[in-house]
């Protein structure tokens, strides 16, 4: 019986990581092992920031908000807090959208979290 060459299935796998490793310097993108460690350091840290990208985007929505709540005689707090208390169901994202586009309309939603 003939031995078993992994020929195309291995290579197949190899060609896959160093695909993936294209534009990394020097041997990270040309030398399979180098290629697999930078690879799956960077499905690691893609993973992760996937998650810390939505910490981030509501980190600078409530900024924004805050600072424009605070251009119109209110805090960031009491704003959120008014609009929870007249049943206002805006996300941060559609408020921060708002603070910066419309400062009329955000000036309507701060008046109304104040009654």
């Amino acid at each position: 019986m003939p031995r078993v060459k992994r020929g195309f299935k291995a290579r197949r796998r190899r060609n896959r990581i160093l695909k993936h490793a294209e534009g990394y310097f020097g041997s990270r993108s040309r030398l399979f092992r180098q290629a697999v460690e930078v690879v799956h350091h960077a499905w690691q840290y893609a993973y992760k920031h996937r998650k810390e990208r939505k910490r981030d985007f509501r980190s600078l929505w409530i900024t924004r908000i805050g600072a424009a709540a605070r251009q119109n005689g209110a805090t960031y707090s009491r704003l959120v807090h008014g609009l929870s208390k007249a049943q206002v169901a805006l996300d941060r994202k559609i408020l921060a959208e708002i603070a910066v586009r419309d400062p009329a309309a955000f000036r309507a939603v701060v008046d109304l979290s104040k009654r």
